[in-house]
């Protein structure tokens, strides 16, 4: 069921993967960017990317392109190319924004980004072949506060976006000067940057941070998590009707869409959930992909539970350990295949996830 990667670091806050999985940039939570090539004998560190000054706050790997766009705390984005020597060469991007950059997403053309910032701001980057670098434009109103999470629709053209006025807005991301203005979907028709096609509240009391945001693949829905713990999902073709679940997890960090029915989300909990929306939208927990065991917990006999004990029948352990394969908050979950992602995490861990093995578990379940 999963696939155990350990690469000496003792946090991961981000990551992403090239077109055939076989590297892996990520963050070990710092300012640097490692890189990875996956051999028969394990992984090899390619490079180290050093570009930025402060905390690397997101990473996204443009397959087609073989191009690695990478934001930071610091303000800045640089887009990374791969040299004719095998090391990655920065460009900068000018974001002209004057807050953290916060989250960086590569369009599906991979001809242009969006990054978002405390700025209140999300600039929708691009390359200016006439001044041979990498400019950008802005979405502004009615940000109010940090973008935490952005995501591209299917058709290149829309933008979803979450932050931390508890709001998640679906945008226009039209750039004329680049591509066709005509800008067709179930969310709205429009060719200006910027335009507002809707608005969800993350809760109907006010709610918390949306901490990650998703389109499914036909993208005519979108899903949200937040910091309530809640798990939303917003439907076009129904009116833009909104879908609430709030569970009893610990906040979830990102979520991901397994396919048209299904939604993978992780976080606090240290373990990937699976959750299923149902043909008239409601959501349900479906299964929790983790049944790992605390080892040698089964076999505890109890003699050694009773010798445990102190005065106050309190059971005295060091075992400060989890019943599950991370030991920390899962911080970033990024698909690999059909029925396959991947998660990093706060203890330094990479794991690799295939739900084919699960299909006996989760039988009758749309995935």
């Amino acid at each position: 069921m999963t696939d155990i990667h350990n690469l000496g670091l003792d946090a991961i806050s981000c990551h992403a993967w090239n077109k055939d999985r076989t590297e892996v940039a990520l963050c070990p939570n710092n300012n640097e960017v490692h890189v990875y090539k996956q051999q028969s004998m394990g992984w090899k560190q390619l490079q180290v990317m050093q570009e930025h000054d402060q905390r690397v706050t997101g990473i996204d790997w443009a397959p087609k392109t073989n191009r690695i766009v990478t934001c930071a705390a610091d303000k800045n984005a640089f887009v990374w190319t791969l040299g004719e020597d095998g090391k990655w060469n920065p460009a900068w991007v000018l974001l002209r924004t004057n807050r953290a950059a916060t989250c960086v997403k590569w369009s599906p053309l991979e001809n242009k980004f969006a990054v978002g910032s405390g700025d209140r701001i999300i600039s929708v980057c691009y390359f200016a072949s006439e001044n041979n670098w990498w400019v950008s434009k802005h979405i502004k109103r009615p940000l109010r506060s940090t973008v935490t999470a952005i995501d591209w629709h299917p058709n290149n053209k829309i933008l979803v976006a979450g932050s931390t006025d508890y709001k998640v807005r679906v945008f226009s991301a039209c750039i004329k000067d680049m591509e066709d203005a005509q800008n067709q979907s179930a969310w709205g028709t429009s060719s200006s940057l910027g335009t507002l096609f809707a608005e969800f509240a993350n809760s109907l009391s006010g709610g918390g941070w949306v901490h990650a945001v998703a389109f499914s693949p036909c993208g005519n829905k979108i899903c949200w998590v937040g910091h309530n713990s809640s798990i939303c999902v917003a439907d076009a073709t129904k009116g833009n009707a909104v879908f609430r679940l709030f569970t009893e997890h610990l906040p979830f960090l990102s979520c991901l869409w397994v396919g048209p029915n299904s939604i993978v989300a992780a976080g606090h909990n240290c373990m990937p959930m699976l959750y299923s929306v149902d043909d008239n939208g409601q959501i349900y927990f479906a299964s929790k992909l983790d049944n790992t065991q605390k080892k040698g917990a089964a076999g505890l006999s109890a003699m050694r539970k009773f010798q445990s004990l102190d005065r106050q029948a309190r059971v005295e352990t060091n075992d400060s350990s989890l019943d599950s394969i991370h030991q920390n908050t899962v911080t970033c979950l990024r698909k690999v295949s059909e029925l396959r992602f991947s998660t990093s995490s706060l203890d330094g861990q990479l794991v690799l996830w295939d739900l084919k093995l699960l299909e006996n578990s989760m039988a009758g379940m749309k995935i």
